[in-house]
């Protein structure tokens, strides 16, 4: 029996009628199904990545994850202005919906207001990790090439 096709690789390679709001050859946004904020975009990269524990302290990885972070600040500076907090972050297994890699970015106020729990650390457990965290754990070391 043949596994399922994964619906972001989908998305990404753009087989599917979700509209796309930033596309580069490296990653894609869209809106996210079920919004859990006034604004709530995924971005995922066009290369198939499970979750972030499939990252490595790489310069590709960082890049890719800054890229990623980099994208949705501006995307959500020209949608929710007026919006005073962001958040930007990944749920980290098994927490996580759906195994292809995506960043949530999300505009505040949460609809409804409890989804914050949604994306909130669990500490130990895992749950929500927050990009740059995340880009703290990719980062590479300056000697690791020595």
């Amino acid at each position: 029996m043949a596994a399922s096709p994964c619906i972001f690789c989908e998305i990404a390679r753009s087989t599917t009628t979700t509209r796309l709001i930033h596309q580069d050859d490296k990653i894609v946004a869209f809106q996210d199904i079920k919004p859990a904020a006034f604004k709530h975009y995924l971005i995922i990269p066009i290369e198939h990545i499970p979750t972030v524990r499939n990252l490595q302290r790489s310069e590709e990885h960082y890049s890719l994850v800054a890229h990623m972070l980099n994208v949705g600040r501006t995307l959500l500076q020209e949608d929710a202005p007026q919006s005073t907090q962001h958040r930007f972050g990944f749920h980290q297994p098994p927490f996580n919906s759906v195994d292809h890699l995506h960043l949530h970015c999300l505009a505040p106020p949460y609809m409804p207001s409890w989804k914050f729990i949604k994306y909130s650390s669990l500490g130990p457990l895992g749950g929500f990790i927050i990009a740059e965290k995340l880009l703290e754990k990719l980062k590479p070391s300056k000697f690791s090439h020595l």
